[in-house]
């Protein structure tokens, strides 16, 4: 079976990354990305920081997390065989003098303890100190953010000319961000909109992906999502394609979740993304149905526009979608954008 270090190695070397390109990217030094492939966990100035940087390097990797840990407990328990001539070896007979000696042992031993623990034991550490503390400061740069988090870190959040600090205060239930003017709270799988400049109107959309109750030391998975406008950048096409005119689909004071549902008419190999980050694909056949959930938008790749019909529903109304022609290849953004006077519209863009 292969090992914790080879696996971790086998997959930055199979992505052609360097140390130096992984370090830039997790913000883990060098020295730990060598320890942690040469298994030499002597280097961590403590467990929590092996276990949090094993998590992130995994996670970056595109490995499980979960695996990874498994591996490295099974190291920590591993333990070497009695050598066979140890266990043939025949017990000497015992001295009388040591004999003696032994007889006497627990008797020095319990004086000992008392002596310790009266004079010699040094106060008990304080619970502030059994978790090592080392905050990172990141900066928000383009549309979103997605990181593992631990207590004391902070984003910078760019928002006009200004600059916005949103902190991780604690990590209890539910998980506590400090913002301007006051604080945040996520439980599992929520998001908040969050103003940071007090106009009334979310600048910023923080979701709390993963996290684990009582374990600081894994930190938690927090994404930031800068909130959309019309003028937004994040709206541009990527390089070679092209993108029609938004049509508007929903229009609201506030963006919502919203669901689509899709039913097949024949054979379709249909991919979505959901929010940027969550990429699926399959071959559909007839009869077959799809429903799919998303906070701020998705994209749809359709290899027969025909093959498929699609609707989305939100707060109580349901939207058919006009998609192409029989055999058309078709490529489809649905995202909520918000006007200049602060309503929002989820739009139905074409790419090309």
């Amino acid at each position: 079976m292969e090992s914790l270090g080879d696996k971790l190695k086998s997959a930055r070397e199979a992505k052609g990354y360097s140390y130096e390109h992984v370090g830039r990217e997790t913000n883990i030094a060098r020295r730990y990305l060598e320890a942690l492939e040469g298994e030499d966990f002597a280097r961590f100035p403590g467990e929590p920081y092996l276990l949090g940087f094993l998590r992130n390097y995994g996670e970056y990797l595109g490995i499980d997390p979960e695996e990874l840990l498994s591996l490295y407990k099974a190291i920590k328990i591993q333990e070497q065989p009695t050598p066979v001539e140890q266990l043939l070896k025949p017990s000497p007979a015992f001295p009388k003098a040591l004999v003696v000696l032994i007889a006497g042992l627990p008797a020095l031993l319990i004086a000992a303890l008392i002596a310790y623990f009266m004079f010699i034991r040094p106060p008990a550490p304080s619970s502030d100190t059994d978790i090592p503390q080392l905050p990172m400061e990141y900066q928000l740069e383009g549309a979103s953010l997605e990181r593992r988090f631990y207590r004391g870190d902070t984003v910078i959040i760019p928002l006009g000319n200004e600059q916005y600090k949103v902190e991780l205060q604690a990590m209890d239930d539910p998980l506590t961000l400090t913002i301007p003017g006051g604080k945040a709270v996520l439980s599992l799988s929520e998001s908040a909109n969050v103003d940071l400049n007090g106009d009334g109107i979310a600048d910023v959309r923080v979701t709390l992906s993963d996290w684990e109750q009582g374990s600081p030391q894994a930190g938690a998975l927090i994404r930031f999502d800068a909130a959309i406008t019309a003028a937004d950048p994040g709206l541009a096409a990527a390089p070679g394609e092209t993108m029609s005119v938004g049509l508007a689909i929903f229009n609201s004071t506030n963006a919502y979740p919203f669901t689509l549902q899709a039913q097949f008419q024949g054979y379709c190999m249909f991919r979505w993304e959901i929010d940027r980050r969550e990429r699926n694909e399959r071959y559909f056949v007839r009869s077959d149905e799809l429903n799919v959930q998303a906070q701020n938008g998705m994209r749809l790749w359709i290899s027969n526009a025909a093959a498929v019909k699609i609707q989305l529903i939100g707060a109580g109304r349901s939207i058919p979608l006009e998609l192409g022609a029989p055999g058309e290849v078709v490529v489809i953004d649905l995202r909520w954008i918000r006007d200049n006077d602060g309503r929002f519209r989820l739009n139905q863009y074409r790419l090309e």
